[in-house]
Formats: C-alpha cells, structure tokens, sequence
C-alpha cells in the first residue's frame, strides 16, 4: 500500500471532486446525492441542518429538508464564488460568519484514506504532512 502525505490525499480528492460539481450543484449537494465523500448535508439529520444553517430556518421557520438543502446549496455556490473557492470544503475553511463544518480539518487521515480509495480508487495510507517547524530544521541539517 503506498503511504501519502495529508495534504496530496487532499489534492488527489479535489481533483476529482471538481470533476463532480458544476455551477449549480455544490460538492455539499453531490456528496448527499451520490451518497459519497462525506455525505453532505445527508449526513445531518434535519435538525442538525436546521442548526447548521440557521441563518437560513430563521427567515423560513416551515421549511422543509428538501427546500433547506436547495437554499443551502445555493449558498454554498454563492459563498463559493465570494471567497473566490471551487468546492465547499476549501470555503468552509476559511468561512468566519457562517462555518457549517470544518472543511477538510473535518477529516481524519483514515477518513481522507477511505474517500481516496471510494473516489479515486486508490488504495493509499495517509499519513500527517510534516510540520512546517520539522521541515525547515531538517533543510538546515
């Protein structure tokens, strides 16, 4: 099995996510619909997503799930195209008024192993990247 950093783990999965998203459909809304990754906003009951997106079920209070995960869907695209990002994850990152997950600080290496063998079909080890501080002591050895 071949062992790789945290951080190509994560480009090989964008990579193929950006081959799963298009203007109108986030990476949120292709996880719940395909039932891959990590489930989007299917792996929230409706109320964690009303929770989630709360900003959203105030203005709305008798939504139902199907019309909070079109809004939320439509945010994510729009938050998208704000921070200037291509997938949700990479938004969510840096999101400060309204975070609904952790991007892809939500994911563990085994995690991020499992979505590359689900989505990539490759069977890797993901192990942490090196720290930054590591990095530049051994470059001076």
């Amino acid at each position: 099995m071949n062992t790789i950093k945290r951080g190509e783990a994560i480009r090989l999965l964008k990579e193929k996510c950006l081959s799963l998203v298009d203007d109108e459909h986030s990476l949120c809304e292709v996880a719940a619909r395909r039932k891959v990754f990590c489930g989007g906003f299917s792996q929230w009951t409706f109320g964690e997503l009303k929770e989630r997106y709360d900003w959203i079920v105030a203005r709305n209070p008798r939504i139902t799930r199907a019309e909070l995960e079109e809004l939320a869907n439509r945010w994510q695209l729009a938050r998208q195209f704000v921070s200037d990002c291509n997938l949700s994850c990479d938004n969510q990152l840096g999101e400060t008024h309204h975070q609904t997950c952790k991007g892809w600080d939500e994911f563990k290496n085994e995690e991020l192993a499992l979505y590359c063998k689900e989505l990539c079909d490759r069977e890797l080890q993901v192990v942490p990247d090196e720290p930054v501080e590591e990095s530049v002591q051994d470059s001076a050895r």
